[in-house]
């Protein structure tokens, strides 16, 4: 008698929840601004530690941390991943890790949204997914 996979195993990838990327998106930029805010009471960056230099960080480290690992630090912390459309399960590239990093960083490409993925997921090439 043949085996069959039981019914709790799925192959397509469950779509993360909103609740959990806002809350990932919180979460990375709580890191980000406590980074720079350190780096400007050490002298290393002048400025206003609630500027560029947290949205800068927020891209570097949201792509980065993407393409490598397969999800942000606040993604990783919420079980959240970003993987290739493709159904191949594996993390974007680092250039599509960066086009869709810019683009949230952006705001506004998250919130539109096409078959449940966000504009920036839709332009990378990826999907958001819960582990």
């Amino acid at each position: 008698m043949p085996q069959t996979e039981p019914s709790y195993v799925t192959s397509e990838p469950v779509p993360a929840t909103w609740g959990r990327r806002i809350l990932a998106l919180f979460v990375d930029w709580v890191a980000c601004l406590a980074v720079v805010e350190g780096l400007v009471a050490a002298g290393v960056l002048a400025g206003n530690p609630n500027g560029l230099g947290t949205l800068g960080l927020f891209v570097l480290e949201s792509a980065l941390f993407t393409a490598v690992a397969g999800g942000s630090f606040g993604k990783l912390a919420t079980k959240v991943r970003v993987v290739r459309n493709d159904g191949s399960g594996q993390p974007p590239s680092l250039l599509r890790a960066l086009v869709r990093s810019v683009m949230v960083g952006l705001l506004v490409p998250p919130l539109l949204t096409f078959d449940g993925r966000g504009l920036h997921d839709v332009a990378a090439g990826t999907r958001t997914v819960a582990v």
